[in-house]
């Protein structure tokens, strides 16, 4: 009954959700290019938010795991207070630290990466809210792996590099993956910070489309001019491609398409 419960908590909101936008609703969204520039401008940020993930937020994770040194305690505590910042506060400190007239916006401008109303921007605040849980995915995942492993394949000749690249990291690769899909899906689902920094795009670096918002901006205004429906099938068709997403994950493993077993990765 307890485990019941907290599904139809995650079930009818949807169920109301879909209810209210009719099909026809959002198979019409689905194909107005406003939805379809907010759609690829989002999948697009997130995803280079994911790269960057990737090449920052691991290292960090494995020097936190592996290696002791003076204030790493405060370390963690960085890492962990953009999980719990509210994040209109995040857009806040952002908008301060790249105001105009500061450094970083003198330089961020100089080498071509503006931030205001740019893909950068929106970037920049999905990177602060989502890298963490990559960090802490791979900090738990390299952790986890058993120094005793580590050191049988010291004694047979693997220097520190062959045994990360060939012992560590594809053990630590499922939590690795898993972080780096909670990171995407957190990219996605951003809203306060985007909207203090970013509440429309213009093109700018690898968006070269029209002036759009992310999907989430987009659905906000919509509820914000009291267009419920369009708000409603806006939603529901970015809900169902995220669904489908999720599902391809599940029947891979399943399949054996990805490198772990079926029940292996979390979400």
């Amino acid at each position: 009954m307890l485990a019941g419960s907290l599904l139809a908590l995650f079930l009818l909101p949807l169920y109301a959700l879909f209810t209210y936008a009719t099909p026809e609703a959002i198979w019409t969204a689905a194909h107005q290019p406003a939805v379809r520039a907010a759609l690829w401008l989002t999948f697009l940020a997130s995803g280079i938010s994911v790269l960057a993930a990737v090449v920052f937020a691991i290292p960090l994770g494995y020097l936190l795991a592996r290696r002791r040194f003076p204030g790493r305690s405060v370390v963690e505590s960085v890492v962990a207070l953009p999980v719990v910042v509210p994040h209109l506060m995040v857009g806040l400190g952002l908008f301060f630290l790249v105001i105009p007239g500061s450094p970083l916006y003198r330089f961020t401008t100089a080498i071509g990466f503006p931030v205001y109303y740019t893909v950068w921007g929106v970037v920049l605040v999905m990177v602060f809210v989502s890298a963490p849980y990559t960090v802490l995915a791979s900090e738990l995942s390299f952790r986890a792996v058993d120094a005793g492993t580590l050191e049988a394949a010291r004694s047979l000749g693997a220097g520190p590099a062959t045994a990360f690249l060939t012992v560590t990291f594809p053990i630590a690769l499922r939590g690795i993956v898993a972080g780096l899909l909670l990171t995407w899906a957190r990219s996605v689902s951003e809203i306060g910070g985007i909207l203090i920094l970013a509440y429309y795009v213009y093109p700018a670096g690898p968006y070269t489309g029209p002036v759009t918002s992310t999907i989430s901006v987009l659905v906000y205004d919509l509820f914000q001019n009291g267009d419920l429906p369009e708000a409603a099938a806006v939603s529901s068709v970015f809900l169902l491609i995220a669904f489908a997403l999720f599902l391809l994950v599940r029947i891979g493993e399943r399949s054996g398409w990805l490198p772990w077993g079926r029940g292996e990765l979390v979400p």
